[in-house]
């Protein structure tokens, strides 16, 4: 019999220090979702790979902030786990996360479809509360109704797209934060259906790769541990999608 992983709590907690970015300020996987929320269609793109990336984006949040290790094996597998001399994070998601990886290193492919799914519904509700996201009902036949999704127009999604595009298209120099986002567009196969607000070309393609590589150029040379760590956890996501779509 086939051993399941545990199931990561997701209970809030309290006076824990840690924050994502800053008091109330959304998660890296909240980004992720509300870009790849597409407002003319009210779908997200990417749906049948979807948990995959959003547990990648939850780890490569955590490794941004140092809150997590990442290794490799002499058999060559990558482990995560949690670094415990920094104070846990106080986001009730990225907790969850950090607290699965904090007993004992874990496989990527172990991590990822144990914190992955019901990200989805969580994180759209998060989006729905702050605004960036609403949900409508309209009839079909007349007289069924039915819930939608729409885009609340607040500009914080074309605010960032517009950002990644200026990494993608211009070459501009990422933050650490905006390079991990676009590298994790990048792992979840749908840059494409970006275009044409992100042309789909051979430049903006080399230069998504060199974001999943971590080369996020001078401005984030800071950032050197926690780009090396998002770019191996970046590249097990893209493997593991790729295995999952091979099987559907």
């Amino acid at each position: 019999m086939t051993e399941q992983p545990d199931e990561p709590s997701i209970e809030a907690r309290t006076e824990t220090p840690w924050t994502a970015t800053g008091p109330d300020s959304p998660t890296l996987p909240e980004d992720l979702l509300l870009l790849l929320f597409q407002p003319e269609s009210g779908v997200v793109a990417g749906e049948t790979t979807l948990f995959y990336v959003l547990a990648g984006a939850a780890l490569a949040d955590l490794a941004l902030h140092e809150s997590v290790a990442v290794t490799t094996t002499r058999a060559g597998a990558i482990t995560v786990e949690a670094v415990r001399d920094k104070p846990p994070p106080s986001d009730e998601i990225l907790l969850s996360a950090w607290e699965y990886v904090s007993d004992t290193p874990r496989g990527v492919q172990t991590v990822v479809p144990a914190i992955g799914p019901g990200l989805r519904h969580l994180l759209l509700e998060r989006l729905i509360a702050r605004g960036d996201i609403r949900r409508d009902s309209r009839k079909v036949f007349g007289f069924f109704r039915t819930t939608v999704l729409k885009d609340s127009r607040n500009g914080r999604r074309a605010g960032l797209l517009e950002e990644v595009r200026d990494v993608l298209v211009d070459r501009a120099e990422p933050t650490a934060r905006i390079a991990a986002l676009a590298a994790l567009l990048w792992a979840s196969g749908t840059l494409p259906q970006f275009d044409p607000q992100i042309p789909w070309t051979s430049a903006v393609i080399d230069r998504a790769r060199e974001m999943e590589r971590g080369n996020w150029g001078a401005g984030a040379a800071g950032e050197a541990v926690a780009r090396t760590m998002t770019a191996v956890i970046v590249n097990s996501i893209i493997s593991t999608t790729a295995v999952a779509s091979s099987h559907q």
